[in-house]
This record gives structure tokens, C-alpha cells and sequence, in this order.
């Protein structure tokens, strides 16, 4: 038998479904802890992943909802850049990975889970990092709970702000 704790899926599972896009945020502030955005720019965002491949995965989007690369404005490539740079400074600060991947998926074929709005992921990663577990069991192991995570990247994403 395999058991994994992780008390985050609960709130996905017996809450209610959203039927608006994930990346689609409220201009008001007061919900980012809940909805783990941990820093807004003029035209894009940072959060964190609340299902992860990795303690620390972080997603990046435009506030514009678009499908594709090539529907960003200058601004938005632009700025879209500079916060996967920073976040790829606050994570290698705070979690201090081996290697962090860093990918677009654009379309279903391409493997975009939700491709009706285009988001960066960076997954921080360690040597050994999935082991056995995603070798044999096709089971990932988030060893820190995502809120503890997401107070420990605020803080770092409080002083570029």
C-alpha cells in the first residue's frame, strides 16, 4: 500500500470547481495567498503551481488571456522575461536547486494542461530529486506543504517589489 500525505488535493476535491480560467486574476489583492500569486508586475504575474512536479514550481502569465507566444505584446514578452529571470534568482536563493526547468506548452498536443491561457513553468530540481518514487510508482514526493512554501518565496519576492 502507498500513501503520500498531501492535505492541499483535500480542498480540490470536496470544493467547489472554478468556471473561470485559473490565470484569469481579480484586480483586488486580498485572495493572492489563497490563489499562491506571489507577485503582480504591470502585464504579468508569478504564482505558485497549487498541484506540483516539484516543492517550489512556480508559473508565470500574462494577465491578457491568450493561447499563444506570438499574441504577446512587446511589453508583455518583455516583462514576461525579466520575472522568469527573478524567478529564477528567488529560487535558486530559496531553495537552492541542482537545475530548474523552465517550459511553455503551447496546445494539447504540445502537453499545455490548460491551454486556453499561456503560463511558464520553472520546477526547481535536485539530483535524485524523484528517485524511486516517480521511477516505480509514477508518484512525485512534495516534501514541504505549499503554503510554508509560498510565505517562504513572498518573502523574497517582497524585496523586488
Amino acid at each position: 500500500m502507498k500513501n503520500l500525505w498531501a492535505p492541499w488535493r483535500l480542498e480540490y476535491i470536496l470544493g467547489p470547481k472554478a468556471d473561470q480560467c485559473l490565470f484569469c486574476l481579480p484586480a483586488n489583492v486580498d485572495q493572492d495567498r489563497k490563489r499562491l500569486v506571489l507577485t503582480r508586475g504591470e502585464h504579468c504575474f508569478v504564482l505558485m503551481n497549487r498541484f506540483p512536479y516539484s516543492n517550489g514550481h512556480l508559473m508565470t502569465a500574462p494577465y491578457r488571456h491568450v493561447r499563444c507566444l506570438i499574441e504577446l505584446d512587446s511589453n508583455e514578452a518583455s516583462e514576461m522575461m525579466g520575472l522568469i529571470q527573478l524567478c529564477t534568482s528567488i529560487l535558486k536563493k530559496a531553495f537552492n536547486p541542482d537545475g530548474i526547468n523552465i517550459g511553455l506548452n503551447i496546445g494539447e498536443a504540445a502537453g499545455a494542461g490548460i491551454e486556453e491561457h499561456l503560463h511558464f513553468h520553472l520546477v526547481p530540481r535536485w539530483v535524485g530529486d524523484f528517485s524511486f518514487m516517480a521511477v516505480m510508482s509514477e508518484t512525485s514526493v512534495i516534501p514541504e506543504h505549499l503554503l510554508t512554501a509560498y510565505d517562504r518565496l513572498k518573502a523574497h519576492f517582497k524585496t523586488y517589489t
